[in-house]
């Protein structure tokens, strides 16, 4: 790895087009990920929706697989119809419960649904603020991290240069592509990370992609 940049891009939504044209630069100036992209092919673009419904489901991944949360959201809509803001704002906590939700999960999407339909949270306009900006406002909301923030932030609203802090899936992959002694902690990964400015998410869905890939697995496992 070089101390060179990959150079400035436009805080723009990732398409196809430029999450391919950032595995490019990042391929340029790291072997590493260069490596993943010649075994694996380029990442998926692992795009969600922009809204409440994605918050929900990424809450839910919170501490566990992806598998695991996406059948807990299975059951919501099996349970309770398409999940909006001003459905979960009907229930109660101990409704949402009968999903298979933690009663502290339950509580953190009935407080978000609420907040939606009280209008004190945005979630369209604030899609159109800057990263700072949005990750400070969804940090604010009760049961929302920044690990949860930033997701959002990679995955919904697709903004390029986000890195999601306290994800094993990316420290594990980061250890064995780096071929590090350890798996690295929070600070040593953002130290390596920071080199991939300004593409860390595209970063990220590599890293991502070589986890998966090298466990036969095709969606991205976040814990």
């Amino acid at each position: 790895m070089t101390g060179k940049r990959t150079g400035s891009v436009p805080n723009q939504r990732l398409t196809r087009a430029r999450l391919l044209k950032g595995v490019d630069a990042l391929c340029a100036v790291d072997p590493d990920l260069a490596r993943i992209a010649e075994q694996f092919g380029p990442p998926p673009l692992w795009g969600r929706a922009p809204g409440y419904a994605t918050l929900v489901q990424i809450i839910l991944e919170q501490q566990v697989s992806l598998a695991s949360a996406k059948a807990t959201f299975g059951r919501i809509r099996h349970a309770f119809g398409e999940v909006t803001s001003e459905r979960m704002a009907s229930l109660s906590p101990a409704d949402i419960q009968t999903a298979g939700v933690t009663r502290q999960k339950a509580s953190y999407c009935l407080g978000l649904a609420e907040l939606v339909q009280s209008g004190a949270l945005d979630l369209r306009s604030l899609g159109r603020a800057d990263d700072q900006e949005i990750r400070r406002r969804l940090v604010d909301i009760r049961g929302i991290g920044t690990w949860t923030a930033d997701i959002y932030l990679l995955m919904a609203l697709r903004r390029p240069d986000i890195w999601p802090d306290g994800d094993l899936a990316l420290a594990t992959a980061a250890q064995q592509v780096k071929r590090l002694r350890r798996r690295p902690d929070d600070k040593r990964l953002r130290a390596l990370a920071a080199r991939w400015t300004p593409w860390r998410a595209v970063a990220a869905r590599l890293l991502w992609h070589y986890y998966l890939s090298t466990r036969g697995d095709r969606d991205p496992v976040i814990l």
